[in-house]
């Protein structure tokens, strides 16, 4: 790399990798003047370790982004339905109060994440099993009442979900969480609960723009709960007869790096299954989106071996 000294303006070629890591200054040679170091270097990846069965560590990711028509929820409940089906007790919570999640995964919730937060009903009155090691917490209409709850609060409105799903820690391996497009309260809620987010983005120019916008509203959660983590980019409805779907893509995946998912590719399937109340692995478990959602949960629960 090259250093230029600020003072005698002296150009010096030095080997970045002979830098100590936790250099800030440096002298020339020349003039023997001290100057400030600035090293931009490439951030490193969290490695995640392989998900064990039965861990009694839960692992809570939200599928988020403030534009609608990216595919969240059937990310979602596929996501949490292969994760399930590999064998891991798995959580899925719907904030959405379109409620859509029961009505994909064919089932009919009678309480649900409303009756949780406002201490109605327990939470095992409020599970429902939706598949074998699959649990739902409902959304719905509803949670229009929690949305208000949370901004009559004078303090602490942003901790009322975390709260709520308290008992649900050590239960379940994993716990997906569902968001409604938008940025409301419930979904300022469910950043202070997730440790993880997944961020579902269409292969079209205006849902580039939602990303942006929505990472700077996560920029503002990140300074309040830096904990919070941009785990997963998922590029979906990925059309190779398109061709700015290969240049966006290559696009996001100079940004993002390792964060950046296998695409989930455009696929009917996908579309048609949420009315037969089917996931994608027991409507059309050959198809292109099945194998791609079986790749996400690969990479998710970090074991290339599941669903093979």
């Amino acid at each position: 790399m090259l250093v230029i000294c600020p003072h005698c303006k002296k150009k010096h070629t030095i080997d970045e990798k002979k830098i100590p890591p936790n250099a800030t200054k440096a002298r020339c040679t020349s003039c023997g003047q001290s100057f400030a170091l600035n090293i931009k270097r490439p951030v490193e990846e969290k490695k995640q370790k392989p998900v064990k069965k039965g861990e009694t560590v839960t692992r809570k990711i939200g599928v988020s982004l403030s534009k609608g028509g990216v595919g969240k929820s059937t990310t979602a409940i596929n996501l949490s339905a292969g994760l399930a089906l590999a064998g891991y007790k798995v959580l899925l919570v719907d904030t959405d109060t379109q409620g859509q999640d029961s009505f994909m995964l064919g089932v009919k919730p009678k309480a649900g994440l409303t009756e949780l937060v406002t201490g109605e009903l327990s939470l095992k009155e409020c599970l429902t099993k939706a598949r074998s090691n699959l649990w739902l917490l409902a959304g719905g209409k509803a949670l229009a009442g929690v949305k208000r709850m949370i901004d009559r609060k004078d303090y602490g409105g942003e901790m009322t979900v975390s709260e709520a799903l308290e008992p649900v820690d050590k239960i379940f391996d994993f716990v997906i969480v569902d968001t409604s497009p938008g940025w409301d309260p419930l979904t300022v809620n469910v950043l202070f609960y997730v440790h993880e987010l997944m961020i579902p983005v269409a292969l079209e120019i205006m849902s580039l723009q939602g990303l942006s916008e929505f990472l700077r509203s996560i920029s503002s959660i990140q300074k309040y709960r830096p904990e919070l983590d941009l785990k997963y980019i998922l590029p979906t409805f990925e059309d190779k007869r398109v061709k700015k779907t290969s240049r966006i893509l290559n696009k996001i995946g100079k940004i993002y790096g390792e964060r950046l998912c296998v695409p989930i590719r455009y696929n009917v399937r996908l579309s048609e299954a949420p009315a037969y109340g089917k996931t994608i692995y027991e409507y059309a478990p050959g198809c292109n989106g099945a194998q791609d959602y079986r790749e996400l949960v690969r990479k998710v629960a970090n074991d290339p071996k599941l669903l093979s």
